[in-house]
């Protein structure tokens, strides 16, 4: 008997991985691009030309070791990680949040409010633990009295808070976070990517709550092509999660990166700064080009407009590329999620959505 490849695919991959369809990435060359929240901002060429002769110096040849010991020190200064808590290191984020999930026991249940970062749910399915999505009022705010009564009913291993929420850009209300936070039966991961364009952060939380756990990355702060994030926590939850994370995920020539880019900063801090007054900016200039325009504490900002994928596409055509959110979730229905970009690029998307339907 035959095998056909259909056959093959049958026997070999999981029914579920077979119908998810793959992360995209829009393809942007040509466009002012403002539709993943990066920081738009490169090194000066003094700093460039110093970094270029620093990774030409990295043993390549050599697996990561003790530079990453380094790197992992200079985040825990950078950070203020508390007394009596550790740092471990993801290639970026997402695979932390793959590994929190991984680690869960069978049958565990992770939650987060939705909309929000993908990655929560799809890390859930693809460890194979239930994802519990509890939606948002409609203007974005955590629903207190449904979140309470669904940490109650499902009794989550994992709770996923990220302050500023992704793609909605507010901070929850500081009074519900801590009803949750009180009442979590597991772990609290507090994800704070946007962290240098916020008014608030979480260490205090950190330090206050053993099952409470604190998510940053350094793709925010200027390094997303680097890819490093960490988390923060109590030792005892640290070596426990470190005990998945492949032993050289983060290569030498990120580590190197990273521990220049927190040498210098200053420059960094003066980069976000100048992304916030912009920010400001356009959060004064867009109520006369959307339908509303919902408040922001990080990078981004997101507007509803009467055809979402009208005015992407016409924004688009006059070089300018954004995210349309409109199909993540049913509450953002007619949003786009514009990335705060540089003086230049703000007056681009601005004179593009003046010219947009």
């Amino acid at each position: 008997m035959t095998t056909t490849e259909a056959d093959r695919l049958r026997h070999v991959l999981r029914a579920d991985i077979q119908g998810l369809h793959g992360y995209a990435v829009q393809p942007s060359a040509g466009l002012v691009k403002l539709d993943t929240m990066e920081n738009p901002y490169r090194l000066p060429p003094p700093l460039q030309a110093q970094l270029g002769e620093r990774l030409a110096s990295v043993a390549l040849n050599r697996y990561p070791a003790e530079r990453i010991d380094d790197l992992r020190a200079a985040l825990a200064r950078h950070a203020q990680l508390p007394e009596g808590c550790a740092l471990m290191l993801g290639n970026g984020s997402d695979e932390l949040i793959s590994l929190l999930t991984q680690a869960l026991v069978p049958g565990a249940t992770v939650l987060a409010p939705v909309p929000g970062f993908v990655m929560y749910g799809l890390a859930a399915q693809l460890a194979g633990r239930a994802f519990v999505g509890v939606p948002t009022t409609a203007d974005f705010a955590l629903d207190g009295p449904a979140l309470l009564a669904a940490v109650e009913r499902h009794q989550p291993a994992l709770i996923w808070l990220a302050y500023p929420n992704n793609p909605t850009a507010n901070l929850w209300d500081d009074a519900v976070i801590d009803a949750v936070i009180a009442r979590a039966p597991g772990l609290v991961v507090m994800d704070e990517a946007y962290q240098p364009f916020a008014a608030r952060d979480s260490l205090a939380r950190l330090q206050r709550h053993p099952h409470v756990l604190l998510m940053r990355t350094l793709s925010k702060f200027g390094l997303a092509g680097v890819r490093v994030g960490y988390l923060m926590g109590r030792t005892a939850w640290i070596n426990q999660f470190e005990k998945l994370r492949p032993p050289f995920n983060v290569s030498v020539l990120n580590a190197e990166a990273a521990l220049f880019a927190l040498e210098h900063e200053a420059e960094y801090a003066a980069q976000a700064a100048a992304i916030r007054a912009e920010r400001e900016r356009l959060l004064a200039a867009l109520p006369a080009l959307c339908q509303q325009v919902y408040p922001s504490q990080a990078n981004m900002i997101l507007v509803r407009v009467a055809d979402a994928d009208a005015t992407f596409a016409a924004l688009k055509a006059h070089g300018v590329l954004v995210k349309n959110v409109s199909g993540l979730h049913p509450l953002l229905a007619h949003c786009l999620r514009l990335t705060v970009g540089t003086p230049a690029e703000n007056d681009r998307l601005l004179a593009a959505l003046r010219k947009s339907p």
